[in-house]
């Protein structure tokens, strides 16, 4: 991403970010290096981590280079001694963490669900819950500790809705949207924020294999695609403490800018908005 992409608003107004130290997961690549470089030209300090110590290397290195600071950690989300020793490090090095971007995730399997080995399709929801649930639980002590923080998971707009393909990647986002609110309302008294943020369909690697020219389905058009420095923009407005009395809702990057819905707060909590819930007859 380049510098003016970084400068772009998108209709946002410039924020400064409130975090010193923020962790990004899967920042190896794809959207978690974009958001890495993002909040690291905002000022803050980037630990960049992933299971790949050449692509966090790259990423850490393309950071410094730019006058930012930062840290490559390589580990497994899934693995909590893993987390939890790479979470030791960052804030001995860098300082307490401030903020937690859980970005790391695989896709789906393809086929139909009956024609998946099980332990292929639980990997995938290991991976995308068990990983920012290890990586919360690691970093919320010391927010609680220090009355400060945010967690912003990446979410996905298939956790809401049916779908015959990538049952496992729809199972796992879907948790993830409950683990979001009910992660919020726990530590909502200690200063802390947690949110769930769908990025829409942004060009990686994952995504291009699932929806790109060479995958057998559907292509998408262009307008389909959001723009990276769109997802950005979102993050830092999340990381500016804007919008913290939407801690446990679940945004779409797509579906209107942050400012709007901060100017519908009232509206959203006063008729529980934006979160997963269950509609009943009378």
């Amino acid at each position: 991403m380049t510098q003016s992409e970084r400068n772009s608003t998108h209709d946002e107004p410039a924020v400064t970010i409130d975090a010193k130290v923020a962790l990004v997961t899967g920042g190896g690549r794809g959207i978690g290096r974009d958001i890495a470089h993002g909040l690291a030209f905002a000022g803050a300090a980037v630990a960049v981590l992933a299971r790949s110590t050449s692509e966090v290397d790259e990423v850490a290195a393309a950071i410094e280079r730019e006058g930012g600071r930062a840290l490559a950690v390589t580990a497994d989300v899934t693995d909590y001694l893993a987390v939890e020793r790479a979470v030791a490090r960052i804030e001995k090095t860098l300082g307490p963490i401030d903020l937690l971007i859980n970005n790391a995730g695989v896709g789906g399997t393809r086929g139909a669900f009956w024609d998946v080995a099980p332990d292929e399709w639980w990997r995938v929801v290991e991976i995308n819950l068990r990983g920012p649930a290890s990586c919360a639980r690691a970093v919320l002590p010391g927010m609680i500790e220090r009355r400060r923080g945010r967690i912003i998971n990446v979410a996905s707009d298939v956790a809401t809705r049916t779908t015959t393909r990538n049952l496992d990647y729809a199972c796992s986002k879907a948790a993830l949207l409950r683990l979001t609110d009910c992660l919020a309302a726990s530590v909502k008294e200690h200063g802390v924020s947690v949110f769930a943020l769908s990025p829409g369909m942004v060009r990686t690697r994952m995504t291009e294999a699932y929806w790109g020219p060479d995958a057998g389905v559907r292509r998408l058009p262009d307008m389909a695609w959001t723009p990276p420095e769109q997802v950005v923009t979102f993050v830092l407005g999340l990381a500016s403490g804007r919008a913290d009395a939407l801690s446990g809702r679940y945004l779409h990057v797509r579906q209107g800018t942050l400012g709007e819905r901060i100017a519908k707060t009232e509206d959203i909590v006063r008729d529980d908005l934006l979160i997963l819930g269950l509609r009943t007859s009378p």
